[in-house]
């Protein structure tokens, strides 16, 4: 059995147009045939005829189709014969004109209409409209143009929330194109701090024990478990940081992120003897201020594994008022630092505060697998702290050996 073919739907403004003139036509029949003492002259027809093809394009020239069929009118009452239903082209001319934006051309039109009806009754000796008929003419004729001026408004209304929608659309795409693109930085800046600090360990702590492994085996054997140490949180610190694009239910594995309170911790993984300070009253930061004060501690201890030549750094870690200060320094490959011994064996700034950590292992220095100023490491390190308003200088200190030297401002609600 075939399938039912429907006919294509027709557009409501052409089916409006179509009984219009069909009702102007049929309604110049109808009349005529109603009234037959009465003879039609010429302008019954051609009137009629005229303001039909007028309403053909009324959507291409409103204001012109407009002129003509109110032409039309204004003869067609007076001079025909019929009195017919020419009325009803003239409320579609006015409707089009205030729904196309010409309100004022059909406002205009109105007013003219019915002054001039107004008139024509007031003036003539025959009376063709009474007081209500009057009234019911005006009526309709004002809520035609109402009515047109309103779809107008209408399909503006409708034009300007979709424009909206789709500018919200556009923002909502460009804010999550933003928010991937800074995932994706956080995500690769994770990764190179994870890798970039383990892996460079490893390769030092992998070093030493082929250096020692005949002379001093017991020291080979310590390497060789801080390797293991280390891979092991290499590990789980990968996992945290790839967890988050797993796109399955199942829990990714949990790590304690780095933070200052694990301090100790973090430099005594290093491979170096690391003199932790800190100065000022230590208490919780916010997790980004804390994650990344702890990643920079990393980053600096790795490019003194990796480029300073020497086994010894310092950290000092400021808690001030309204900013975190973060310093690491090192004596660079000639073991030199101003003031590093004292007679009485203490540092200038040694109130207590610090604690040496001796390394697992002499550290062999390492060809550089990049420069130790402009690196992707110390530009890493630039952006976390630029990302909280803060700031961060490295360079050689004049005294020899290398500074990293981070400021981070600390928001007024920490306790």
């Amino acid at each position: 059995m075939g399938s039912v073919r429907l006919p294509p739907k027709v557009p409501l403004s052409s089916l409006a147009t179509g009984l219009v003139i069909l009702g102007v036509l049929g309604g110049t029949v109808v009349t005529a045939a109603l009234r037959p003492g009465v003879t039609p002259n010429v302008w019954d027809y051609a009137l009629p005829l005229l303001a039909c093809a007028a309403l053909l394009v009324r959507h291409r020239f409103p204001v012109g189709m407009l002129v003509v069929v109110t032409v039309a009118g204004a003869v067609y009452y007076p001079v025909a014969r019929l009195d017919g239903t020419l009325y009803l082209a003239l409320l579609l001319a006015l409707f089009t004109a205030a729904d196309l934006d010409h309100l004022g051309a059909a406002v205009t039109v109105t007013v003219l209409s019915l002054l001039g009806v107004l008139l024509g009754e007031l003036n003539s000796p025959v009376q063709h409209l009474d007081v209500s008929q009057l009234l019911l003419l005006g009526g309709w004729t004002v809520a035609t143009v109402a009515m047109g001026g309103v779809t107008r408004n209408r399909r503006a209304y409708l034009r300007e929330a979709e424009r909206r929608v789709a500018e919200a659309e556009h923002g909502r795409e460009e804010e999550a194109r933003r928010r991937a693109a800074e995932e994706r930085l956080r995500i690769a800046r994770e990764l190179h701090d994870v890798i970039g600090h383990n892996i460079s360990l490893i390769s030092v702590q992998a070093g030493a024990a082929l250096h020692r492994i005949r002379d001093r085996p017991e020291q080979a054997e310590s390497a060789l478990t801080a390797i293991k140490e280390v891979s092991r949180e290499t590990l789980r610190e990968l996992r945290t940081t790839l967890g988050v694009l797993r796109q399955v239910d199942e829990e990714a594995p949990t790590a304690p992120a780095p933070s200052l309170s694990r301090i100790r911790e973090l430099t005594g993984r290093s491979g170096l003897a690391v003199r932790v300070e800190i100065l000022g009253e230590s208490r919780d930061l916010p997790a980004e201020i804390d994650h990344a004060a702890a990643r920079i501690i990393q980053e600096s201890l790795t490019n003194v594994t990796r480029h300073a030549g020497t086994s010894a750094a310092e950290v000092s870690v400021r808690y001030g008022a309204a900013e975190l200060t973060v310093r690491v320094d090192d004596d660079g490959p000639d073991g030199h630092h101003p003031d590093r011994h004292r007679p009485d064996g203490h540092r200038p700034d040694d109130g207590g505060a610090g604690e040496a950590l001796e390394p697992t292992v002499p550290v062999e220095p390492v060809e550089p697998a990049e420069p130790a100023e402009g690196g992707f490491g110390i530009t890493g390190m630039r952006e976390r702290a630029a990302v909280l308003g803060g700031t961060l200088e490295a360079g050689p200190r004049p005294g020899g050996g290398f500074r990293v030297l981070a400021r981070i401002p600390l928001r007024k609600d920490i306790s």
